[in-house]
């Protein structure tokens, strides 16, 4: 039997009666050195918001909103994830409390709470912080019809935050990424969303149904863009649940690079069974396994992203 240090230390050259195991252990161990000791991303000018929104469920939205902030964070990034999906899976897989009547979103947006009063603590990534969801939040939508500037409320909120804008006005604890989880729905949380992001990230998974209904969203952010948001851009296309053993995930890719460009990033999201493990242990897969290829390349998407802020 080795141990984790002896097997980091092994040249496996060395020793061709290694077992499969063993091999698989050796790398893991490899890969979790290698990701310690990774450089640092450039910390953009000043804060970017994105929203990350897909009307389609299960596309693995809010599977790569906790798993890009994660990534981030890896990166020497300060990240603040707000979750708007009153089913609160993104709370889950950041493992911060959420039952019913905790501070969370919903008291942002019906009470005008600030974010700073119902932030938490990632417990697993340094730098992390969550603003979280209830059940409450679910009755949000009927509460604020009759609220004046209703569509505006996330944004006032998350612009009234101390650490959110450039150096010289939010210091050097401001926060870099501010992630915005939305319901895989177009109603006035996802709305909410869009008027205060700058930045628009869709996840979509690599088979033919997920690009059903991609024109109705890509129409409400242009509908936005005129009447609420001009600022409003679909900078990042993220391609999860790539089988790349199939062409019709080829396919599916080669249609969305043709149609979006440079806006789709390089890396694409593999199935991967640990993806789907980690949340059920109330982790991202960043910490449940970084060494496994969806964490892997999550980590390369963080980065791609973190890459295109500093150039701009």
């Amino acid at each position: 039997m080795r141990t984790a240090a002896e097997l980091a230390s092994y040249d496996p050259s060395d020793d061709d009666d290694m077992t499969p195991l063993a091999r698989a252990a050796q790398h893991s161990v490899l890969v979790r050195q290698n990701l310690r000791n990774q450089p640092t991303a450039p910390r953009p000018k000043e804060t970017r918001v994105f929203v990350v929104a897909n009307q389609k469920g299960g596309v693995g939205k809010t599977t790569s909103t906790v798993n890009i902030a994660a990534a981030l964070t890896q990166l020497g990034q300060r990240v603040l994830v707000i979750d708007l999906d009153p089913q609160g899976n993104a709370s889950t897989a950041l493992n911060v409390p959420h039952q019913q009547g905790t501070p969370s979103t919903y008291d942002v947006l019906v009470d005008g709470v600030p974010l700073a009063d119902v932030m938490q603590d990632c417990p697993d990534a340094a730098g992390l912080q969550v603003v979280p969801a209830t059940i409450d939040l679910a009755g949000a939508e009927i509460e604020l019809v009759s609220v004046v500037a209703r569509e505006g409320r996330l944004k006032k909120a998350i612009a009234a935050h101390p650490q959110v804008g450039s150096e010289a006005d939010a210091g050097p604890e401001r926060f870099d990424y501010v992630l915005i989880d939305c319901p895989p729905s177009l109603g006035l949380l996802t709305l909410n969303a869009l008027v205060a992001g700058a930045e628009m990230m869709i996840p979509i998974q690599a088979e033919y149904y997920a690009l059903e209904g991609l024109g109705q969203l890509l129409s409400t952010v242009d509908m936005v863009r005129a009447h609420l948001n001009p600022e409003l851009a679909v900078s990042t296309i993220l391609l999860t649940m790539f089988d790349s053993r199939t062409r019709l995930a080829h396919g599916v890719a080669a249609d969305v690079r043709d149609h979006f460009g440079d806006q789709v990033l390089k890396t694409a999201i593999p199935r991967s069974v640990r993806v789907s493990e980690a949340p059920s242990y109330g982790q991202t897969v960043m910490t449940y396994d970084p060494a496994s290829p969806g964490a892997l390349s999550y980590l390369e998407a963080a980065r791609e992203i973190a890459t295109r802020g500093s150039l701009t």
